[in-house]
């Protein structure tokens, strides 16, 4: 049947995201591994590693109450919106999740974000903004892709490629402090060798890790939309809060712990003057050209938005 093949189809999107982020962490785990060896040899790199596990350790199992503390999210309470709360209610259900915790953030910029290590332990926070700003329709559809991030355990990965990002670039900081005592010797013949080598990952190993986290971030963008906009089945009504999130957003940017913007379902940061490149999520407008794209292959199954009513 359509509605099955669509299904398979959106199976398949997920699968190729799972394995490009799976590419993508081992990327920055190997320069995670040359950043450690070449700060301080083999002792270097357990150094780095041990860094790595402790830092894992600690997101994995604090990682929501860190990015919940860090933006002054206040738990909603049913009484307070129980609209909202039955909306998740059934996009959780129809998702096979648990419900997770709802949280709201008192900024008046429009957006919204999960976290939380797996679905039992998740998550969504919406700011104040945002309600404000959507119809009902429209947020469904970001509460649909925010629980697509929990179904995904795009929220894990999240945190993981963030804290490999950091220990990276602490690394790199370090070669510049210490870099030319650690590894070079004057009667090493090698030892401008050595220097160049330093300077070297000083300059290209943060960015080189902040573009695979980048990356990272992006294609799990890419992933939830489409997979919210199946759960839904109405792809418009996350293209069209997308839009409005992003005019939001450059009218009133959200600059709180930049650290965790890629949490969030719009880049909250000000800066346009800053290369895309460097962005944590994909262009709005490319997100919103494939949600267009997907409703013309969900509307050729009649009945479709209705299937999870």
């Amino acid at each position: 049947m359509p509605q099955e093949g669509l299904r398979g189809s959106g199976w398949g999107h997920r699968l190729s995201n799972a394995l490009k982020t799976t590419v993508l962490l081992a990327g920055l785990t190997a320069l995670l591994l040359w950043v450690g060896e070449r700060l301080g040899g083999p002792q270097g790199l357990v150094v780095a590693g041990f860094f790595v596990v402790v830092m894992n350790f600690v997101s994995y199992w604090f990682s929501d109450r860190i990015a919940l503390a860090m933006h002054g999210a206040q738990p909603l309470e049913y009484a307070e919106a129980p609209w909202l709360h039955q909306m998740v209610e059934r996009l959780a259900a129809r998702a096979g999740l648990p419900k997770p915790k709802l949280y709201l953030l008192p900024t008046r910029t429009p957006n919204a974000f999960a976290t939380g290590r797996n679905p039992e332990h998740a998550a969504v926070a919406v700011t104040a903004g945002i309600v404000d700003l959507l119809d009902q329709r429209e947020l469904e559809g970001v509460l649909a892709h925010e629980l697509s991030h929990v179904k995904n355990r795009d929220t894990l990965i999240g945190t993981v490629a963030a804290t490999l990002a950091g220990v990276i670039s602490y690394a790199a900081q370090m070669l510049f402090w210490f870099g030319g005592s650690m590894l070079s010797r004057d009667d090493d013949e090698d030892g401008l060798g050595h220097a160049l080598g330093n300077l070297g990952v000083l300059l290209v190993a943060p960015i080189a890790a902040t573009l695979l986290q980048l990356a990272v971030s992006r294609s799990r963008e890419y992933g939830a939309d489409a997979t919210g906009a199946e759960l839904v089945g109405d792809p418009d009504a996350l293209a069209s809060a997308l839009m409005k999130l992003e005019q939001g957003v450059h009218l009133m940017p959200y600059d709180r712990a930049p650290a965790t913007s890629h949490l969030f379902i719009v880049n909250p940061l000000s800066g346009g003057a800053i290369m895309h490149l460097f962005s944590t999520h994909p262009p709005i407008a490319e997100r919103v050209r494939r949600l267009r794209e997907m409703r013309g292959r969900l509307s050729s199954s009649r009945g479709w938005s209705n299937a999870w009513a």
